[in-house]
């Protein structure tokens, strides 16, 4: 099988393509956020280049869809899209949307060994992405509902990892007592994704690859900022008469 993917949800831009005839996968791993836009299809064509393919002969090519960074997110489904309309000759290929949070449990399971993974990103805004994923007979399942909190509500079931970028951002405050691991989601692991969810019927015509958003809004209002200085500046409130100051 015949596959592009990429991903652009975290400050790392990362694109790999393989070829189903050989062994190897074409990889590439660098500076994303603003730069990503920039970077995302020359490198892309390179890699192919490098691979002996041009998208005519691709079968599908695998985003990240999200959660992660809203401009990164929009910009690999944008390139996506456009790839997939522009090969053969108009007649678009397919697209496969993938759960960056699912690339995150794969990386962990491909580069530390695990297979019970609470998956986390950080959504910024003093807040973590998280879900669930066991390995089971060679797939993963998950649960399809998204957490988005403080890092300190994370929970994290007895025995399970914790993998992703966001411990190395809110260090102890998320999960003090689990075992951390550092893992992103690669364009590597969007492609050893990427078989069993054409298999299951996940690939998408291009007009229907779309972001998931978990977060509806970018960033905090003005208003909202100062409430929360003024809620951890603000003096402590005086003792009452049920509250005295020494019993």
């Amino acid at each position: 099988m015949n596959l592009l993917a990429f991903d652009t949800s975290t400050d790392t831009l990362s694109i790999a393509v393989a070829r189903g005839d050989a062994d190897t996968v074409w990889a590439h791993s660098g500076p994303g956020g603003a730069q990503a836009s920039a970077t995302l299809i020359p490198t892309a064509l390179r890699l192919l280049a490098e691979a002996g393919l041009d998208f005519a002969q691709l079968d599908a090519i695998a985003f990240g869809r999200g959660p992660g960074s809203f401009t990164g997110l929009r910009t690999a489904c944008a390139v996506a899209q456009g790839m997939a309309f522009g090969a053969h000759s108009g007649r678009a290929i397919a697209v496969l949307p993938i759960d960056t949070l699912a690339a995150v449990a794969e990386e962990a399971r491909h580069q530390h060994g695990c297979t019970q993974v609470l998956a986390t990103l950080d959504a910024r805004m003093d807040e973590v992405y998280s879900a669930r994923y066991q390995w089971h007979d060679g797939i993963w399942q998950g649960d399809d509902d998204f957490g988005l909190c403080a890092p300190e509500a994370v929970q994290v079931p007895a025995g399970w990892a914790v993998a992703g970028n966001a411990h190395a951002v809110y260090g102890p405050r998320l999960a003090p007592g689990a075992l951390h691991r550092h893992a992103l989601p690669t364009a590597t692991a969007l492609l050893r994704l990427a078989p069993g969810l054409i298999a299951a019927g996940l690939a998408v015509p291009a007009a229907e690859a779309l972001p998931r958003y978990v977060r509806d809004k970018v960033a905090k209002t003005t208003a909202e900022r100062a409430a929360e200085r003024a809620a951890h500046t603000a003096p402590p409130l005086p003792p009452t008469a049920a509250q005295p100051l020494h019993p």
